[in-house]
């Protein structure tokens, strides 16, 4: 007999099943669709958002189908969409009552393919097609087979928005069959040693397996099952075993897939009620909360135009209520588990911290205050706000504000210490598999280029505008510690009146006198000494417009890499400093940048240089033009390419002052005001930067590639 614990697979696989009658129908699925959310009185989840008008999808795929259910919702809310799929398509099966291990998509990511511009005119007919092979392959159809499994799988795994997400597909029409390789899974099998031993002896969880490694991470999965390694039994015992095992859950028993992790935990304030009235309540029930329950679950709105328009509708159409909707739409999109909450009160006082440890939940049973997330309050108390009045909003993303988050954390940095700090949350694994998914440079030149930073400890990156480069860093980084840890990342800029006393340390005027203010180089040197055992890296944008001299002074020699660890006086203060062994420079530098001389000397010698090139004829820039498959867009690309060409030949310029890559790849959405725009507002005024003495051969290219976009 089925565990109720794990009922619902019984209704995933009769709905999996039935939504095959559709593959070669799919306008009347889309209508029966259409219908049963209408039906539900909920905003419809089947619609084209991609142009800023929306319009009905002309076409859907059967994961996106089962994702509408699958994402971040209440159970309650799951359970009443599942029973009108059970209504709507006829189905035997009971609606369970609980989802215990189900993974879930993110809600700002629901669709397993692109919008029109991006994704190719067979995508969605191959996801038919090879969700068609995976349930005959797993119920043992005749015909089914692996070969045709493989080949389908390595297709789609190709295609826009199409990653760890498909493996959670497969888990929901067919439980018993498929692993799903969601992140809280694949966390999960990175902390067992006998999965690591018994499954992943030859692979590695981290990295989105091809068709054939992926069929065999079952099959081994199914031999300890037979084994009852760790008293498991199956794939959802499994599943839910993964997801009871991490700290940082969320209400609604999975984890969210399909869109781009961010680079680490963001940083909020946040003002829990009017003058903080509700602290004392939230800080009890580890929770934190936001008004306007009178919208109901914020879950049933797409956008934050549609939460305003709701607010106008509930109370006045004459308001704007746009920065109450995009607070809204914040927290219960944008605050995800792991990010740091700092409580205030006022504008003058911090009076608690506390990490996220759920995604948005509407609470029906409060009676005001419904919007909730699960906070561990780690700190309540107060403080003095450390930079003149914190803003007056209920929710702000301070996660930009660098320095001021450094002066937040400072003050618990003393509590931390006695209470042995504070458990960090769970970091999305990151390698040199996703770096090269990233960035447009091949295995050997990655190899290259970290072997250069390794030996050197210090590494220009250098390259015409657009190639890059600030990208490139921030990855390498992330590729060499394994993690997307932003905290061991830290970036600045320099410019010509950029100074020691900005960099290191130096005295500011404060009310009544000079005090001494230090520095995020010298902030992040610390740092890097507490925690010995791991890398930190040090990005430096516009290196070569600073005077690195004036800006390093007496530590220019201690960045050096046999000179790590020794210590020199610091200017300012009777203190004895040294640069961490386990701390890597990397700086960018911009060839086309003619106010600048020669590089400094003390910049040669101290730092190895790797020169990133335009990469439109990179396997990964042409795997992205083959994703957009727009026509227009590849014109651009060849008039961009026939422009470079002319500007490495001219004398005056050369290969410093090619146009990059990135100007092109940031067009997410292909349509012409788009291409329009980067044209005229990039492209242009560059060019009559570059020939601002020969106006023919400005017009002869602003001709040609505005021609090219119309």
């Amino acid at each position: 007999m089925l565990n109720e614990s794990y009922a619902w697979t019984t209704i995933y696989s009769e709905l999996a099943t039935k939504l095959l009658d559709y593959k070669d129908n799919r306008t009347e699925l889309l209508r029966v669709l259409h219908t049963a959310f209408a039906d539900l009185n909920r905003a419809n989840p089947f619609m084209d958002k991609s142009t800023g008008i929306d319009k009905p999808l002309d076409d859907v795929d059967p994961f996106t189908v089962l994702g509408t259910f699958n994402k971040g919702i209440t159970d309650k809310n799951r359970i009443t969409i599942l029973a009108k799929m059970k209504e709507v398509f006829r189905l035997q099966s009971e609606v369970p009552s609980s989802f215990n291990g189900v993974p879930l998509l993110h809600n700002m990511a629901p669709l397993f393919f692109g919008n029109q511009s991006e994704r190719k005119p067979t995508d969605i007919s191959n996801l038919w097609s090879f969700y068609e092979a995976a349930i005959h392959l797993a119920d043992q159809k005749v015909g089914a087979s692996t070969e045709d499994f493989v080949r389908q799988f390595d297709q789609v795994t190709r295609q826009h928005r199409i990653k760890f997400n498909i493996t959670m597909g497969l888990f929901w029409i067919r439980p018993f069959a498929y692993v799903s390789l969601d992140q809280k899974n694949r966390e999960f099998f990175n902390n067992q040693a006998d999965i690591k031993e018994f499954v992943f002896y030859d692979c590695n969880p981290s990295y989105l397996p091809n068709g054939e490694t992926y069929l065999t991470i079952c099959r081994r999965f199914k031999s300890a099952f037979e084994q009852r390694l760790g008293g498991l039994t199956s794939f959802p015992e499994l599943s839910y075993g993964a997801w009871i095992d991490t700290p940082v859950v969320n209400e609604t028993a999975a984890s969210y897939e399909g869109q781009d992790k961010t680079e680490g935990p963001n940083y909020w304030l946040y003002a829990p009620g009017r003058s903080s009235f509700k602290w004392e309540e939230f800080y009890q029930d580890g929770i934190m909360g936001i008004g306007w329950e009178e919208l109901g679950d914020l879950t049933a709105y797409d956008s934050k135009n549609e939460i305003k328009k709701a607010l106008q509708a509930k109370f006045d159409p004459e308001q704007d209520y746009m920065n109450i909707g995009h607070g809204l739409w914040q927290f219960a999109n944008k605050v995800k588990p792991g990010d740091i909450i700092f409580a205030k009160k006022g504008t003058k006082y911090i009076i608690g911290r506390g990490v996220v440890s759920s995604g948005y939940i509407y609470d029906e049973k409060r009676k005001d205050y419904n919007h909730t997330l699960k906070v561990d309050w780690t700190h309540e108390g107060t403080w003095e706000h450390p930079d003149g009045k914190a803003a007056m909003k209920t929710l702000t993303n301070v996660t930009d504000y660098t320095e001021y988050v450094e002066k937040l954390n400072l003050l618990f940095a003393i509590e931390e210490e006695e209470n042995g700090g504070i458990t960090p949350p769970p970091q999305e694994l990151y390698g040199k598999e996703d770096f090269l998914d990233e960035v447009f440079l091949n295995e050997a030149e990655y190899d290259r280029v970290k072997r250069l930073l390794e030996m050197k400890q210090n590494l220009i990156l250098q390259g015409a505008p657009g190639v890059g480069k600030t990208f490139a860093a921030k990855r390498l980084a992330y590729s060499m510690m394994g993690v997307k840890d932003k905290n061991r990342v830290r970036m600045v800029q320099f410019h010509q009146s950029y100074s020691y006393e900005d960099f290191i340390m130096g005295y500011k005027p404060s009310e009544k006198s000079f005090e001494l203010h230090y520095g995020p180089f010298y902030h992040f040197c610390k740092e890097a000494e507490k925690d010995s055992d791991n890398s930190y890296f040090f990005i430096i944008d516009e290196i070569n417009r600073g005077n690195l001299s004036k800006i390093f002074g007496e530590l220019l020699m201690l960045v050096e890499k046999d000179k790590r660890g020794e210590k020199m006086r610091l200017l300012y203060a009777n203190e004895l400093f040294h640069v961490p062994p386990n701390v890597y420079i990397i700086g960018m530098m911009n060839t086309a940048d003619r106010s600048l001389a020669m590089i400094d000397y003390a910049l040669r010698r101290r730092f190895a240089f790797y020169e990133l090139t335009p990469a439109f004829q990179s396997e990964g820039f042409k795997r992205y033009m083959e994703v957009k498959n727009e026509e227009k867009f590849d014109v651009l690309v060849q008039h961009v390419e026939k422009l470079n060409e002319e500007i490495i030949e001219d004398e005056s310029l050369g290969r410093g002052f090619v146009v990059g890559h990135s100007y092109l790849h940031t067009l997410e959405k292909a349509d012409e005001s788009f291409r329009e725009a980067v044209v005229e507002y990039e492209l242009i005024p560059l060019l009559e930067e570059y020939w601002f003495d020969d106006l023919s051969l400005v017009e002869n290219w602003t001709k040609r590639l505005r021609s090219a976009v119309r």
